[in-house]
């Protein structure tokens, strides 16, 4: 059984280390795609012999991560191979890498692609609640079957082929300040306000076989379906409620329900109001969707 295990970073010195380490008990072929660091993040890869690989970033994971996969077709990885994609400020929790170590071996050559839970932890707070404690996301495939879709936010990794579930889990532990988590989320929200708008305008194609037999299928089809045809911001106030109250967000730490509100409220609104002031822009310029998407929101669609 081999890994090879794919990490996106981008001054990533505050978490690369401790990621690579909940990763050496399962593999130590790990690659670092880096976007041209200013901070120790490459010497901290080469240290814990990291394969680095240099690619100036478009503000687009998939693109970074379907570069990788590409660069890793030339080397020595092979079909039976394992692809593992981790983020820098994620960690592979003991359980999962026993429970990896224990099952791959054994599994059949028509199981393409592995799920596993994602768990989060906000300012060092684990979140238990709404909705996020237990998500499921497909992380590992067989070299050759899987990649990311094409999708400024939300992208998941789509397998061409059989599909198990594990039950250990990654932990997303982002040691950054509140501050940073901020500023990170404004970009986000740009991003998922030209996905909201491709939804509606349909300037550009979008891969995403992964959703009719996946469990993220029913919630990409809740959100394109019915959340992006309800009117903006009330939609925010509406997926706020259903977190807070229906999935139990109120009952996690104090931590957790300013979590709650950041992430289900604020950020949802944020992207609504860029939405419409795209929309607004559109009009008042007469330009297109694509167009006003360059000049107000910074991105290249």
């Amino acid at each position: 059984m081999k890994i090879t295990a794919i990490i996106l970073t981008f001054n990533e010195e505050i978490h690369l280390a401790r990621c690579i380490e909940s990763l050496l008990p399962l593999t130590a072929d790990i690659v670092v795609v880096d976007s041209l660091s200013t901070d120790r993040t490459i010497e901290i890869a080469r240290q814990y012999g990291a394969r680095v690989l240099e690619r100036a970033w478009e503000n687009n994971h998939s693109t970074q991560f379907n570069w990788a996969l590409n660069q890793l077709e030339i080397g020595p990885v092979r079909n039976d191979d394992w692809l593992m994609r981790i983020d820098a400020d994620e960690v592979i929790s003991p359980g999962l890498v026993v429970e990896l170590k224990e099952r791959l071996p054994n599994l059949g050559k028509d199981v393409k692609g592995v799920y596993f839970y994602r768990k989060m932890k906000f300012l060092g707070h684990l979140i238990k609640y709404g909705g996020v404690g237990r998500n499921k996301v497909l992380r590992l495939f067989r070299f050759g079957y899987g990649q990311s879709e094409s999708r400024w936010m939300d992208e998941h990794i789509w397998v061409n082929g059989k599909c198990v579930n594990l039950v250990g889990s990654i932990i997303d532990d982002n040691l950054n300040s509140l501050a940073w988590w901020i500023n990170k989320h404004n970009n986000y929200a740009n991003r998922e306000a030209a996905d909201l708008l491709n939804l509606k305008y349909q300037f550009e194609d979008v891969i995403e076989p992964i959703l009719k037999n996946s469990p993220n299928g029913g919630k990409r089809w809740i959100k394109e379906v019915i959340y992006a045809k309800l009117p903006g911001g009330t939609r925010a106030a509406a997926y706020f409620i259903y977190r807070y109250l229906f999935l139990l967000g109120m009952m996690d730490s104090k931590v957790g329900r300013q979590f709650h509100y950041l992430q289900a409220f604020w950020y949802r609104y944020l992207v609504d109001a860029k939405l419409a002031e795209v929309e607004r822009y559109m009009k008042t310029a007469k330009l297109s969707a694509k167009e006003a998407i360059r000049q107000k929101l910074d991105l290249k669609p």
